[in-house]
């Protein structure tokens, strides 16, 4: 008989690279130093031989894309079901999809007058939707990135999707040197709390294993008795029946924007998209219908919890996995430009406003937007657990929600990247001007956003990175 394997041997091979790196932090003083997350470092150890040994084998990482979606998905539905609420979070949700704006936007700009610093210089030729791949290679990341740069390739931008994934795969680089980079420096200048600064700093933590004869905490606790079924049973049940939910939902909304025509069917596309947003508000719900049904008690929290750990090292080491090392050719110099001060700047930026836009869980927030504003969202929720293991503030659920407000504000600026490419092929300037007008208004709804969630804070200690409190 015949049986497919495909994700059983992905995730073997995710498994024996996470256990080597388990391993190797327990080790080797580097990683323990730097508190470097063994998921990202089984996701490097795959990274070459995706590329470049498995190919010859036949075998790509065609399927762990799959991986990465379906595990962010779940993600987000495990924690969704978690005991907690989202109430008086609305300041924190509407305060995170300014500052996913304000990176976007920043990052426009700046690839945008670097590249028509080299059509005015070097490059006459280049595309002006080039430096746009910025945005959203390091913000929107690899599946955007590549949908609108290959259809830039029709205006007459040669390689215009593979340039995209150049650029999403330097940005996850970027976003996971630079967070372990960014977790140091805190640690050494006191910008997160003396009580988490004292818990990473324990050998435990950064052996990242527990020793023989230790007292281990407990993880998760017994809600139903496991000759009727296993607790991890039921809860992986809760887990995959809404998921189903959620599936079906956007089936549905899928079918009702295809009467639309063919707006309607990107806008869908762009929901599929964001999956996790849709999967956390049908989990919201059942919880919300367990609760008045008085059996949420069956569901635990410490089980939740460990899935959502589970789910999330598994996708990160996919996600790293998964980046697919192209040849830059004659671009390699507007590229890596772009890239790195595109990079540099996002970095500081990012560090400066949140520090002066959060009260609570300041740097929580900081590394959680650092890592989805230069990597994907998986970046930041591996970076956001080394200083929350348990996800027990509510920073990643709020930043879930915050997504949905973001989409539909970014609605206007993916149309507005097209603009370039349209004054590319037919020299009409009135498209030009239309861009420089979008920039404008989203740089004027960022500055006065900020403006009023950060208030006194806003401009205060101006050439200090981090305000301090």
């Amino acid at each position: 008989m015949n049986f497919s394997w495909s994700i059983f041997i992905d995730l073997g091979l995710i498994a024996a690279a996470l256990l080597v790196a388990t391993y190797i932090r327990a080790r080797v003083p580097f990683f323990q130093r730097f508190l470097i997350p063994n998921a990202l470092t089984a996701g490097f150890i795959l990274l070459p031989l995706y590329n470049w040994v498995l190919p010859l084998l036949g075998w790509t990482n065609a399927g762990l894309g799959n991986v990465v979606f379906h595990l962010l998905n779940i993600s987000f539905v495990a924690m969704s079901l978690r005991e907690g609420s989202a109430k008086g979070a609305g300041k924190r949700i509407f305060s995170s999809a300014v500052m996913t704006i304000t990176q976007y936007t920043f990052q426009a700009i700046i690839g945008f007058g670097l590249t028509f610093l080299f059509i005015a210089t070097i490059l006459p030729r280049l595309f002006p939707s080039f430096g746009f791949l910025l945005a959203l290679g390091y913000g929107l990341g690899p599946g955007q990135a590549y949908a609108i740069g290959h259809g830039w390739e029709a205006m007459g931008f040669k390689g215009g999707g593979n340039l995209g994934l150049v650029f999403a795969a330097l940005g996850y680089l970027w976003g996971c040197f630079g967070g372990i980079y960014l977790i140091w420096l805190a640690r050494k200048r006191g910008w997160m709390d003396a009580k988490k600064i004292d818990s990473i700093n324990q050998k435990r933590i950064r052996l990242g294993v527990y020793g023989p004869g230790e007292k281990k905490p407990v993880g998760s606790l017994l809600t139903t008795e496991t000759e009727a079924i296993d607790t991890m049973s039921f809860n992986l049940a809760m887990i995959l029946g809404v998921y189903l939910l959620a599936f079906l939902l956007l089936k549905g909304l899928t079918g009702l924007l295809h009467l639309a025509g063919p707006t309607g069917d990107q806008l869908a596309g762009n929901l599929w998209g964001i999956a996790f947003i849709f999967a956390a508000l049908v989990a919201l719900i059942v919880k919300k219908l367990m609760q008045m049904l008085k059996v949420s008690h069956a569901m635990d929290s410490g089980s939740l919890t460990r899935i959502t750990g589970a789910s999330v090292d598994l996708m990160v080491t996919s996600a790293v996995a998964a980046i697919t090392i192209v040849t830059l050719s004659t671009y390699w110099l507007p590229v890596l430009t772009v890239a790195i001060v595109g990079g540099l700047i996002t970095s500081v930026t990012v560090i400066w406003t949140c520090s002066r836009v959060y009260r609570d869980h300041k740097f929580d927030w900081t590394l959680m937007i650092y890592g989805n504003m230069t990597g994907t969202l998986s970046t930041g929720l591996a970076f956001l657990r080394i200083i929350d293991p348990d996800f027990e503030s509510p920073v990643a659920t709020d930043y879930m929600y915050s997504t949905g407000i973001t989409f539909v504000l970014c609605i206007p600026y993916i149309l507005m990247l097209n603009l370039p490419g349209y004054w590319y092929q037919n020299g009409n300037p009135l498209y030009l001007w239309l861009t420089l007008g979008g920039l404008a208004a989203y740089l004027l709804f960022c500055v006065v956003s900020y403006t009023v969630l950060a208030g006194k804070r806003s401009f205060r200690k101006f050439f200090t990175l981090w305000l301090k409190e």
